[in-house]
């Protein structure tokens, strides 16, 4: 079968980005978004949902801070990932993960459902992870979760470092995704809704 692929570039006045992603990857990746604890958290997605992401991204961030960016990063992130999802044909469409980091714990639950939604509780609004607040990590979530299309809950349930709360997230997320995007051998021309559409 061939990998599944997805590309999206998104230049506005206030950033310019493009992102690749590969489905079927091994965890290559490339991230380039000017914020080292963004590109740190994104990387988790790779590594441990085993999807090639490149993200390369300029933004009015010396100006504005981190807002623009990481919100369009999620958006391109998001559009990327509809991309080379398709139709839906054959995967197993729902994943769930429980992930400890210490004393951090994380669960998540997705849904390819075609329909964007997301409640995150990262627990760490109102505090920093080196220079990026953390409540733009709940913020990138969330855009990525609408322009993906997915149905996206994510609860941090232990945790005192918010570093390690963020990263357990995604960690999870990337768990929960790979399981979702992962295709059944015995359904594989079949789309997983009983409406024929995630669409």
């Amino acid at each position: 079968m061939e990998p599944r692929l997805g590309n999206y570039s998104r230049s506005t006045g206030e950033t310019q980005i493009s992102v690749s992603m590969n489905l079927d990857g091994t965890g290559v990746s490339k991230i380039s978004s000017g914020n080292g604890v963004l590109d740190h958290m994104v990387n988790q997605l790779t590594r441990h949902g085993l999807i090639d992401i490149e993200i390369e991204a300029k933004g009015d961030s010396a100006l504005t801070g981190w807002h623009h960016t990481v919100e369009d990063c999620g958006i391109a992130l998001g559009r990327a990932f509809t991309n080379a999802l398709g139709d839906g044909s054959g995967i197993r469409r729902m994943g769930h993960a429980l992930v400890p980091l210490d004393e951090a714990l994380a669960r998540v639950a997705v849904d390819l459902s075609g329909r964007g939604y997301a409640h995150v509780d990262l627990g760490i609004t109102g505090t920093n992870i080196a220079d990026l607040p953390g409540d733009l990590l709940r913020h990138f979530l969330e855009s990525f979760a609408v322009e993906a299309r997915i149905t996206l809950h994510i609860h941090v349930l232990e945790g005192v470092n918010a570093h390690h709360r963020a990263e357990a997230a995604f960690k999870a997320l990337a768990k929960a995704l790979k399981d979702a995007v992962e295709l059944d051998p015995r359904s594989l021309d079949i789309v997983p809704s009983t409406k024929g559409s995630i669409s």
